[in-house]
């Protein structure tokens, strides 16, 4: 009888031809993907996390699944070779090492200290400079796609010129902070812009043309409460001599970068696809700052025999910067790709169906919470985003929730919730920064993480954003058959339901 009820199982399971029978059932081939997370969040807690620590986890986590495995060993060879092939993660690298490159091209044309010129000599203080910290944070997360380089960025030269200035320290690290979280959200550069787009099928100039209320939505209130709470800072300790000294660093011509930016931007958004639109940007940057003068060729490639790379440059830098990352996220699909040929994707979509029933609502909201739940656990958050990919695609298929729209409550929540608990990695990162400029500024003071967290209004306001939008519907649109957006639910999702959702 249990082999009767077995092979109805697997016949049932959606991968048709191909499956995987393991010990404990569709549990069993939960055991990868269980034990990365499980890894993930102990490394985190014991503050050990890294990136290649990570790749360790998921290499273990595949390994053990290997001794679970009921069927042939080569049958799960084979499904893990299956899984790392599949298109979603090599689309997802090919575009972080082409968004990696525009981004450090950009940082080495000055960009950053640009921005940052502008903000010192707009002769403005206290929260009103906490407020275009946040801006400027924003514009240039946005157009480097890495909220983790604009956090240590504005923590190394706008942080100290904002306390200097009258800004309260905990106020400007938290809008530094989420002015990282709306550029990781928003950019079409981003690498978690990139995953939730890829990961649910969708073109990244869609997803961000979709996203962009949101990210807007939640940004407006931000600047206006960074501008009335930011201010009140302790200007008497600050050292005029050595904030010359920093502002003698900037150069406005940095500025020009934001030409090949807003480039990138246009294609994008006019539909170009993202490698095309990148590789213009790149095109375009290069002899840009040459011209202006903020860099030289020799910054942006060169050979080095004595080098251990032996290529230098940033278009170099911009490609090592994604290949750990780009070997997780290939042994996580694979992961998860195992969990469908073993039917645990079935089985926990049917499980979660018997609470949600006909409710779209329920559906957003089950959404909502696992994404949340990994991004609060995971500490990097494209780890946590592609480990939670799989279950919003398959959630979301079966109610016909648009690709944007699920890619959209994917990247929203992760963007947010990695830079907000006290655990994670920007939010780490960042503090360290600002421990290392008081080597510098001896006048500076430091902001503990957990002081920080309650007031990176960005991410609060984005997760409650989303949070009200699976509750009420807002931007809500279904799939059509052919992947078109449609505000109406299809007629398969209305029959037997009391929710208008």
């Amino acid at each position: 009888m249990a082999n009767t009820k077995a092979a109805s199982e697997r016949t049932a399971r959606r991968e048709g031809d191909h499956s995987l029978d393991f010990r404990l059932g569709a549990w069993g081939a939960a055991v990868p993907l269980t034990f990365f997370v499980i890894w993930a969040i102990t490394t985190s807690v014991l503050g050990l996390s890294s990136e290649i620590g990570l790749v360790m986890g998921a290499l273990f986590g595949l390994i053990l699944g290997l001794f679970f495995c009921s069927s042939a060993w080569s049958d799960y060879a084979n499904g893990l070779f299956e899984g790392l092939t599949q298109p979603v993660g090599v689309v997802a690298i090919v575009a972080w090492f082409f968004a990696g490159m525009f981004a450090q091209v950009l940082q080495v044309g000055g960009l950053v200290e640009g921005l940052v010129w502008l903000g010192g000599t707009s002769n403005v203080t206290g929260g009103i400079f906490v407020a275009m910290t946040f801006i400027l944070a924003a514009v240039f997360s946005t157009a480097v796609g890495t909220g983790y380089g604009t956090t240590v960025a504005f923590c190394t030269l706008m942080y100290p010129a904002g306390v200097a200035v009258g800004g309260d320290p905990t106020w400007l690290f938290a809008a530094i902070l989420s002015g990282a979280i709306f550029g990781d959200n928003l950019a079409p550069v981003s690498d978690t812009t990139i995953v939730s787009a890829t990961t649910q099928d969708a073109d990244v100039p869609g997803v961000v043309r979709s996203r962009f209320k949101y990210s807007i939505s939640a940004a407006i209130p931000a600047a206006i409460l960074f501008a009335i709470f930011g201010g009140g800072g302790d200007t008497s300790f600050a050292d005029p001599a050595a904030m010359d000294a920093m502002m003698e660093s900037t150069d406005p011509m940095g500025l020009v970068m934001l030409a090949p930016f807003a480039l990138v931007l246009v294609l994008a958004l006019s539909g170009q696809h993202l490698l095309t639109s990148l590789t213009w940007g790149i095109l375009t940057a290069i002899p840009v700052l040459i011209i202006a003068g903020t860099g030289v060729f020799s910054q942006i490639i060169a050979f080095d025999a004595d080098s251990d790379t032996v290529i230098t440059g940033a278009l170099m830098q911009g490609v090592q910067g994604y290949v750990t990352m780009a070997i997780l996220i290939l042994l996580i699909v694979a992961a998860a790709y195992l969990m469908k040929l073993g039917g645990t994707m079935e089985m926990i979509t049917q499980k979660l169906m018997g609470w949600i029933k006909d409710s779209v609502r329920k559906a957003e909201l089950s959404i909502w919470g696992i994404v949340a739940l990994l991004n609060s656990a995971i500490t990097i958050n494209t780890a946590a985003e592609i480990a939670a990919a799989p279950f919003v695609k398959e959630l979301g298929e079966r109610y016909r929730i648009h690709r944007y729209r699920r890619a959209n409550m994917l990247d929203a929540v992760t963007s947010a919730l990695g830079y907000i608990f006290p655990w994670g990695a920007p939010v780490l990162l960042g503090w360290s920064t600002i421990q290392l400029m008081q080597n510098t500024y001896e006048w500076l003071p430091s902001v503990a993480p957990t002081a920080v967290f309650p007031f990176v209004l960005q991410g609060w306001f984005l997760v409650l954003i989303m949070l009200f939008a699976a509750i009420t519907g807002w931007g809500l649109r279904y799939e059509g058959p052919n992947g078109e957006e449609l505000k109406e639910k299809p007629a398969e999702l209305t029959h037997s339901t009391a929710d208008s959702r």
